[in-house]
């Protein structure tokens, strides 16, 4: 609790001290300090914009005049903020938020064991694979909330599932995310069928009011700098604006991932839930968590570098204003905290990256590598499955080798040859890696990615804008463009101003279980951010 200290002028102070003892009527009368009431924040709100760069909120001086703008300048802003981890995607990404610790404690390393799980189908017939949270390690700040008070609500939505469902790890919330048919839907890990909010919003059929919609610029021409005949982008198709969706309700139903239009339905979505679940009437502290992913779709189609990519910015600003002014004809905006934050940055298209960018940036794989190494171990009569390649990780079955130097001389076999690879920056032996990241970012990240026990003999890590995606561009790297992100704090609790020291993404979810008062479950490799709020507790 926050006390006001009742503080005496110096002048008055000194007067007091040399004039004459005052009588007994002129004596004034103590003075209780004014204690100010905390105020609990009713809800908090975290938006996630998927593949948001922290460049972005610069990029375009005077384009941005919606929600973004807006919570920067009256927020905490943390211009130096990093996922502090090496392979930088969504699943790790949203991982981390609300539970404040990296990859290596969450058990989400990898979006290839993210959150698919065909133990756990969609409801109602939707579209995709099965997903749950199963493979998430430790809590959240939603279940803070809830061993904090058994009332609070959570409502998590995105386009994807492991955008909705990993930031608030294995709670049994409302958790939904998009089908291609147009609906939102949730999986058998969470309940059997919707709830009857979510089918009144899905028997809109809200997507019709898209389809045959024609994505234009928002501004005019000459706002936008970027060359708009870039054919590598989106494979040489559909590559110049304007963008026209088809007319087909099933079909518009998956091209609108591909526009800013996904953004505004799940907003749409996410405003219908809060009015339906009366989040943020209080008196508890209710959660929503909202990750937008349009802006990593076009991303990857079409580059950040794309005139594509500067009109999505100019309109994820704007829909977030329009979800804030929403908000707050619901709810009383004194008492709701927003964080803004992304999970994770994106590299140049290397074919078109900066001449100034040396070596030049490449595709690269490794798996040309592995018949070597097959026969290596075919050599020495040991188990051809012993090693495996995943991308830029050789794990090993370590107790299928007789002799240790038997591994030893196999895995630096492969690396010798990966560092002969082209677009190959380097290549470490985890287990030294992780003894020593002192100085060394990349390193550090490598370390956090995965536990000291991983069964990972090499981790690779390529030349700068080089990528292994088959996306025309792509992330995934310890490298600054695809860990530097966005974040700021504002609302409720909040102290505005600017912050340039290096912060991490481990330490939104610490900052806020300040704010609110709760305990974390277990060890947090965040801390809390204490400069960004007006009450620590």
């Amino acid at each position: 609790m926050m006390r006001l200290s009742l503080v005496v002028p110096a002048a008055l102070a000194l007067a007091c001290l040399s004039g004459p003892t005052p009588s007994a009527a002129t004596v004034p009368q103590a003075i209780t300090p004014v204690v100010p009431q905390v105020v609990t924040p009713s809800l908090v709100v975290l938006i996630t914009i998927d593949q948001f760069r922290a460049d972005y909120l610069d990029r375009y001086p005077g384009q941005l005049t919606g929600g973004l703008a807006r919570l920067a300048r009256s927020g905490a802003r943390f211009d130096n903020a990093h996922h502090d981890h090496a392979i930088t995607e969504t699943a790790p990404g949203h991982a981390t938020l609300l539970s404040g610790r990296f990859p290596r404690s969450t058990g989400i390393m990898l979006n290839r064991v993210g959150v698919e799980d065909k133990a756990f189908p969609l409801v109602a017939g939707g579209y995709g694979t099965g997903a749950s949270p199963a493979r998430f390690v430790g809590t959240t700040l939603a279940d803070w909330l809830k061993s904090a008070n058994g009332k609070t609500k959570t409502l998590s939505v995105s386009m994807k599932d492991r955008g909705a469902i990993l930031p608030i790890g294995k709670s049994k919330s409302d958790v939904y995310w998009y089908s291609i048919d147009g609906r939102f839907l949730t999986s058998t890990y969470y309940r059997k069928d919707v709830p009857a909010w979510v089918r009144e919003f899905n028997e809109r059929v809200p997507v019709k009011a898209y389809a045959g919609r024609t994505w234009s610029l928002l501004l005019a021409d000459s706002a936008y700098h970027e060359a708009d005949s870039v054919s590598v982008e989106m494979g040489g198709r559909n590559f110049v604006f304007p963008h026209k969706l088809t007319d087909d309700l099933i079909d518009a139903g998956s091209e609108i991932r591909i526009t800013p239009y996904m953004d505004d339905l799940t907003v749409q979505f996410a405003l219908h839930g809060v009015n339906a679940m009366e989040l943020g009437k209080g008196p508890q502290t209710d959660l929503l968590a909202m990750s937008l992913s349009a802006t990593d779709v076009i991303g990857h189609n079409y580059g950040p570098d794309s005139r594509e990519m500067h009109d999505q910015v100019l309109r994820v600003d704007r829909t977030i204003g329009l979800f804030l002014d929403s908000l707050y004809k619901l709810r009383d905006s004194t008492k709701i905290t927003i964080v803004v934050t992304a999970d994770h940055g994106v590299g140049s298209i290397p074919e078109i990256a900066p001449a100034s960018i040396q070596p030049r940036p490449l595709r690269v794989s490794l798996y040309d590598l592995m018949p070597a190494t097959v026969a290596r171990l075919q050599a020495k009569k040991l188990d051809t499955f012993a090693i495996d390649l995943d991308v830029q990780i050789l794990l090993a079955n370590r107790g299928a080798f007789r002799k240790q130097s038997d591994l030893d001389e196999i895995v630096n076999a492969f690396a010798e040859d990966a560092r002969k690879v082209p677009g190959v920056a380097r290549v470490d032996r985890f287990a030294t890696l992780v003894a020593d990241t002192l100085g060394d970012d990349i390193a550090r990240r490598w370390a956090h990615q995965f536990p000291a026990t991983a069964p990972i003999e090499l981790v690779v890590t390529l030349t700068p804008y080089s990528t292994w995606g088959g996306n025309v561009a792509s992330h995934g790297s310890p490298r600054e463009y695809d860990t530097h992100v966005p974040l700021i704090f504002a609302g409720a609790g909040i102290k505005p101003g600017t912050h340039a020291q290096f912060v991490r993404t481990v330490d939104l979810a610490p900052t806020l279980a300040e704010l609110l008062g709760v305990k974390p479950s277990e060890r947090l490799d965040g801390v809390s951010l204490k400069d960004a709020l007006l009450w620590p507790r």
